[in-house]
């Protein structure tokens, strides 16, 4: 997997209106004055396209391998409310003087700052995490996994508007659905969302009703560069042209 922030990078400086982001970056393995900077520097290079998507790592075995981080879920999620609270005290430019359980800083400050407002996603649907979405979320990201929770958990997200993640494998006019369902077996043990346009539209309507604003729609079954033009041109398209989000 190629590293993240660089990858936005490169997405940024070969697109025009496309916003770029990460589902979602783990707190763990960065220290929070590198955030803001980093952000703010794609932010700044892509003319006010990047979102932030940040999480407090769902995996602790990755933690583990990496040796970062605790693997205690409490520790993880109060780092990273002290994390949320540094970034946005140093977008906003002003020195930060700051003393926490997890980290010191004296006199810090990040120059220049965002084009406008770096969005916010954070990404889970514990209690915990629910807090933090509550207190500092733009957008509440809920894995398709867990989608089974987006109606309890809804009313604890604040204002932040709701978005998903969704495995999705798209069966195209023409296209063998028995082979694209094999082909997402093979890759993830389960078959994901699978459907012609039409099926996909209902599905995704369905979810538009439920409060979700925005769908990550992820392509497990290797969708081609066709594939994935013509869901442009017969799902996307109809759910009218694309409104701003920040």
């Amino acid at each position: 997997m190629f590293e993240a922030m660089i990858t936005n990078t490169w997405l940024a400086g070969r697109t025009e209106r496309l916003r770029v982001g990460s589902l979602v970056l783990c707190d763990s393995f960065r220290h929070p004055p590198s955030w803001p900077a980093e952000a703010v520097s794609i932010d700044q290079a892509s003319g006010g396209r990047y979102e932030l998507g940040i999480g407090w790592g769902s995996v602790p075995a990755e933690l583990d391998t990496f040796g970062i981080g605790s693997l205690e879920p409490r520790v993880r999620l109060s780092r990273l409310r002290e994390s949320l609270e540094i970034i946005k005290a140093l977008w906003s430019g002003e020195a930060l003087d700051y003393e926490g359980e997890h980290f010191s800083l004296h006199g810090a400050q990040q120059v220049p700052g965002p084009v406008g407002h770096i969005p916010i996603v954070i990404g889970g649907a514990g209690k915990g995490t629910m807090r933090l979405v509550a207190e500092h979320a733009d957008w509440w990201n809920l894995h398709t996994h867990i989608v089974d929770k987006l109606d309890e958990m809804r009313p604890h997200a604040g204002k932040a508007r709701c978005s998903l993640q969704a495995q999705v494998a798209f069966v195209p006019p023409s296209a063998s659905r028995d082979e694209i369902e094999a082909v997402t077996r093979r890759r993830f043990g389960r078959t994901p969302t699978v459907g012609t346009a039409p099926e996909l539209v209902d599905y995704f309507g369905s979810l538009q009703e439920r409060g979700v604003e925005r769908v990550y729609a992820w392509f497990c079954d290797f969708a081609e560069p066709d594939t994935l033009a013509a869901f442009g041109e017969t799902v996307i398209r109809e759910f009218g042209p694309a409104t701003p989000t920040t």
